[in-house]
């Protein structure tokens, strides 16, 4: 059996998802709402069952090649998944299926990746989303998408990872979805787009560190002890919530000159809420990222 799941785009709405789910701890805290479509590159790979192992056979798209092997053993695949490496996001995974009885393996042939790897495409996410979905496939456990979506959910925070709940929109292919999150309850808008709109995705070149940011931004939560840390939560928000369904709004209607303008509106209000909070990491990528959304608005005025 074959398989292809692409990588994620956030266009609009970052971070929203995992500040979301605070709720419980504080109800103060707005509900997130994030903005996703998938791209045109992804993980391939044809899968089959296997009695007693996973096995995965990778190839990156910087030229890498893994392969590797696990008894469908608990202990064993959480101790994988706590390593971080390209395999433990599949260990991982499979830890969840193996906890929820089904103790049969898969062998997986990833022959082909063309998705940037650690580039902020989510490609963790998507070999979240295909070791779920072979698993599902393979076993005819009649998951839906949302029940795929949550075991590579799952799978993915039994690693080093602390994704929120955006990433494994994936799952839902070649379309655009608005998600909106309250603690750990999601609701997913499947959008209809009235003609075709172009994006280019630009690798900007730059490096940092996502752990570093998510664990200064997290320190906002639940509740907020100083002004900068209030307004991380302000802006993760109400400002981030209605910025994104605005550009929903245009990106149904198809105007791309107010979705360039949107873009350039949530950098701003990033950049006003956000940097100070973790500033070492931020700034920089902000400065490459506002240079970037004023092409997007030129080429499409």
């Amino acid at each position: 059996m074959k398989l292809f799941v692409p990588g994620r785009l956030c266009l609009f709405g970052e971070h929203s998802d995992w500040a979301a789910s605070y709720r419980p701890h504080n109800p103060a805290i707005e509900k997130g709402c994030t903005l996703i479509a998938s791209t045109n590159q992804g993980i391939y790979a044809e899968v089959k069952k296997h009695p007693t192992h996973l096995i995965l056979r990778a190839a990156l798209n910087d030229g890498t090649k893994i392969e590797t092997a696990l008894p469908m053993a608990k202990n064993a695949l959480l101790a994988e998944a706590q390593t971080g490496t390209f395999f433990s996001y599949a260990a991982g995974v499979a830890a969840q299926f193996l906890s929820h009885g089904y103790a049969g393996g898969v062998e997986i042939d990833n022959y082909l990746t063309d998705l940037p790897i650690q580039k902020g495409l989510s490609s963790s996410a998507a070999i979240c989303v295909l070791v779920a979905r072979a698993f599902n496939r393979l076993y005819d456990l009649k998951m839906n998408v949302r029940d795929e979506m949550e075991m590579a959910y799952l799978g993915e925070i039994a690693t080093p990872s602390r994704c929120g709940r955006m990433d494994q929109g994936c799952a839902y292919g070649n379309r655009p979805i608005l998600m909106f999150f309250d603690g750990d309850q999601m609701d997913v808008v499947e959008l209809k787009v009235a003609k075709d709109l172009f994006f280019v995705i630009v690798d900007l070149g730059a490096s940092k560190n996502t752990q570093q940011i998510l664990a200064s931004l997290n320190q906002a939560y639940p509740f907020a002890v100083t002004e900068v840390q209030a307004n991380v939560q302000k802006h993760l928000g109400a400002i981030s919530s209605k910025i994104t369904q605005d550009a929903a709004a245009a990106l149904q209607q198809g105007d791309a000159v107010k979705l360039g303008e949107l873009m350039k509106v949530a950098q701003r209000e990033f950049d006003r809420y956000l940097i100070p909070a973790c500033p070492g990491e931020l700034k920089v990528n902000s400065k490459l990222s506002r240079l970037f959304h004023g092409i997007f608005l030129r080429w499409n005025v």
